[in-house]
């Protein structure tokens, strides 16, 4: 039985390792807007085992900041032009999963 907990997305990207530094300059700029609404954190992993390989993790408090977020991504200009440029950045299209929380007792 799901939970009306948090929402986890997680983003598997590959990025060609001259470009790695505009990625993060990228996500400075952009993780501030992405956050904004409140409810939503945004931190990058790094996969240890292969090189180049990164998991950008969205965490949404609940599924009211996850179903705004949604809106946002399909309405918001400025966040279309983000999610445009992020794309450019690597080097094939990202792998998306979306993890809910269960519970357990």
């Amino acid at each position: 039985m799901e939970s009306p907990g948090r929402v986890v997305l997680d983003l598997e990207i590959s990025v060609a390792e001259p470009r790695l530094t505009d990625l993060l300059a990228f996500l400075r700029r952009a993780v501030p807007f992405y956050e904004q609404p409140g409810g939503i954190r945004v931190t990058l992993l790094r996969d240890d085992q292969r090189p180049g390989r990164y998991i950008e993790r969205v965490e949404y408090v609940d599924e009211a900041a996850f179903a705004l977020d949604q809106l946002r991504i399909a309405e918001v200009e400025q966040m279309k032009a983000l999610l445009a440029e992020w794309r450019g950045l690597l080097q094939e299209p990202p792998v998306v999963r979306v993890y809910r929380t269960i519970g357990i007792a």
